[in-house]
């Protein structure tokens, strides 16, 4: 069954279902309730945030954003949410049928524009701020808790930045000609990689995209095929295997691999791979 009628179907499921939902939310506590759209928000506000706030997540880490199925507990946990913190995807369109159906007057629906991936430091480090910002209308007695977390936070990716490259720097990784996912692309270039050509995700392969991939992949002389896990992992496998290419998954959102709830460990446990598969 397609995504798209699946999420309907759950859809009205949810309608049907809500006021009992609705009935059995806990009050908890009086922290900040904040939803989030994926891992990468959570990552931040959790950074920012600290004890100040209870953080959920919407879309599986390991699933594209664009296409996932959402569960009875997401509009649970929505309709006692203050805020619901979206990164700004194009796949994000789902957010006022959602809004809607979690009938929560309080809620605060921010979206990012913070563009590009979050996963490269200098864009993770606008993420703050515009973290920062939205915490801190929603929760304006906490703002000096904020502030000095975001500062500590931002300093940290900084030295993150430094490490990781130390690394890519020794590793001589400009030398290295790459295929990869499109969604990987801008990520691989600022590790230092060069990209040569880009795909999307699987169903786009069709047998002329993966010849011209193939060949050009010949003509370069390229020896790492990487995909995006979101989306279509291993998808460029066999244009690896053509090539005589190793052919790696990387991942875009914290907690897509085990042990990677944050963006430290996300971003590390990709440059590893990345390494590892060079070497």
């Amino acid at each position: 069954m397609p995504k798209k009628h699946q999420f309907i179907i759950t859809f009205f499921i949810l309608l049907l279902s809500l006021s009992l939902l609705v009935s059995c939310t806990q009050s908890g506590n009086n922290k900040l309730k904040v939803m989030t759209g994926t891992s990468l928000v959570t990552a931040i506000v959790e950074q920012v945030g600290g004890d100040h706030v209870e953080v959920f997540y919407l879309v599986p880490p390991s699933q594209h954003p664009g296409n996932f199925d959402v569960k009875p507990a997401d509009i649970q946990n929505l309709s006692a949410a203050k805020l619901f913190l979206l990164q700004g995807l194009p796949g994000e369109t789902y957010v006022d049928s959602l809004a809607a159906a979690a009938n929560n007057p309080n809620l605060t629906v921010v979206k990012s524009n913070v563009a590009g991936n979050w996963m490269i430091p200098s864009i993770q480090s606008s993420a703050v701020d515009w973290v920062l910002n939205a915490l801190s209308q929603a929760d304006p007695s906490n703002v000096t808790d904020y502030q000095a977390a975001a500062v500590n936070y931002k300093q940290a990716i900084l030295d993150k930045e430094k490490d990781i490259d130390s690394k890519l720097t020794a590793a001589n990784v400009g030398g290295i000609k790459v295929i990869a996912s499109s969604r990987q692309a801008d990520f691989l270039q600022w590790a230092g990689f060069n990209v040569v050509a880009t795909f999307d995700d699987a169903s786009s392969l069709t047998p002329e995209v993966v010849k011209d991939l193939v060949d050009k992949g010949k003509a370069n002389s390229v020896t790492l095929v990487v995909n995006n896990l979101q989306d279509s992992a291993d998808a460029g496998k066999g244009i690896a295997a053509s090539i005589g290419a190793k052919s790696i998954n990387l991942s875009n959102f914290p907690g897509g691999f085990p042990n990677t709830d944050t963006w430290e460990k996300a971003i590390d446990y990709n440059v590893n791979l990345l390494l590892n598969a060079i070497k």
